[in-house]
């Protein structure tokens, strides 16, 4: 199948300019293609931006376990949606991925039902360092340094020794002191309304936990990428990254502040927690300086139902993965980032942190995902119109300019207008781990 993409405004590297883009099969044959080369179909692009497509590195799509909330199905579905091409789970399922047959399950169902590309994490344990050693086929090693479910919680100093010591992978960090988170639960009786959930989970305790991650990186020399950072404090942590630390930052983060939860309640509760508005500010200077490397969703649903219970019995998380890039164009719209900067953060660099074969550039050769983009459409976010499975957004009734039109899957045309081709399916992701990552 080759699909001749005529006249859009492409997104490069180095330059964004008009052009006409040939795809054959699975891969871009040429971003200069005349306009009349051959093709099985002709899309006119005018008027659009065409952006090598969304690499989300941080989701949660509860399968296995919890798929009443969400499933691989239905979170790729969402992917699409929303012009992500490719995402990389985290470990937390019930049974957590934490060895090589839980991860070969977990590609094996991807493979049969996944409308992207797709990759998983394997989790760090305390005893499980083999495992970490042995695998293949996976982007890198979660660790937990502060709370999580099932045996992940890794808060023994000598056990994140033996992982960043032992191993040779690159390893994401979830950054918030246990001990802090503890004691601060203790002083407030374990939290009696939402907003305490900042309290506890306060800007010392991911202020602690990503200085020490960080420290084992640089005298271990491994790979480290910090997720979903909150606060301005954890900045200057991250300030001396040495080649070998980078960092994301999550829309929730971006978009919402601790003043939010009067409005939204336990929909604005996640680990990390809300943080203020000085916080907020400072992580858009970080995004735009590039001090930030990567924009992810940490996509974390759970049903409304399960949200509405009282704090403290309410469940951290929110889902975003089908509304993270609208969110952003938008974003773009009110000067908070040029747009090549936006490709940088959410396709290019991500690509990189992760090597990523084939993945993150409008370039000959590369795979063919992409996403068009409408940047002067504008649209209401809504919890009913939403593909992920848990039905709800936190940007519920939140009017955007910036929308994605038309996604491509490995050449195919899996999202058009909101119309998702359920008989698409994704790849799983090969990984080059020779490469050296996004400093390389």
């Amino acid at each position: 199948m080759r699909t001749l993409i005529r006249n859009a405004t492409c997104v490069f590297p180095e330059e964004t300019v008009r052009a006409h883009v040939l795809l054959d099969g699975t891969r871009i044959a040429a971003v200069d293609a005349p306009a009349t080369a051959r093709a099985d179909e002709i899309v006119e692009a005018a008027g659009l931006h065409l952006l090598p497509g969304v690499i989300d590195d941080h989701v949660h799509f509860r399968e296995p376990g919890a798929t009443h909330k969400e499933d691989l199905r239905t979170g790729s579905l969402a992917c699409a949606k929303g012009g992500v091409t490719t995402f990389l789970e985290m470990p937390n399922t019930v049974p957590p991925t934490t060895d090589r047959r839980r991860l070969a399950e977990k590609l094996a169902r991807a493979a049969a039902c996944c409308a992207v590309n797709y990759g998983f994490f394997l989790g760090a344990t305390p005893g499980n360092l083999g495992e970490l050693q042995a695998a293949e086929r996976t982007p890198g090693i979660k660790v937990f340094l502060g709370a999580s479910t099932g045996d992940l919680l890794v808060d023994d100093a000598e056990a994140q020794e033996r992982i960043f010591a032992g191993t040779t992978l690159p390893i994401a960090a979830h950054c918030e002191d246990e001990a802090t988170i503890r004691a601060n639960a203790a002083r407030l009786g374990g939290g009696r309304v939402v907003a305490d959930h900042s309290r506890i989970r306060d800007h010392e305790a991911a202020r602690r936990a990503t200085r020490r991650a960080v420290e084992l990186a640089h005298r271990h020399r491994r790979r480290l990428h910090v997720l979903h950072v909150s606060t301005a404090a954890e900045l200057e942590v991250l300030r001396d990254h040495r080649r070998l630390v980078t960092a994301e930052v999550c829309p929730h983060h971006l978009f919402f502040s601790t003043a939010d939860y009067a409005r939204l309640g336990t929909r604005g509760q996640m680990n990390p927690s809300l943080k203020e508005r000085e916080d907020t500010e400072a992580l858009w200077a970080a995004l735009a300086a590039g001090a930030i490397q990567v924009v992810a969703t940490d996509h974390a649903p759970h049903t409304l139902a399960e949200k509405a219970r009282p704090y403290p019995e309410s469940p951290s998380g929110v889902p975003a993965v089908e509304n993270a890039l609208a969110l952003m164009l938008d974003a773009v719209r009110r000067g908070r980032l040029t747009l090549r900067q936006l490709v940088e953060r959410m396709c290019d660099a991500p690509a990189r942190v992760w090597d990523l074969a084939g993945k993150g550039r409008i370039a000959a050769g590369y795979d063919a995902d992409l996403v068009a983009v409408d940047l002067e459409r504008e649209h209401t976010l809504r919890d009913a119109e939403q593909v992920t499975r848990c039905g709800w957004t936190p940007w519920d009734g939140v009017t955007l300019v910036g929308l994605p039109v038309r996604t491509w899957v490995m050449g195919r045309l899996v999202c058009a207008e909101g119309r998702l081709d359920e008989s698409v399916r994704g790849r799983e992701v090969v990984f080059a781990h020779d490469r050296g990552g996004y400093w390389a």
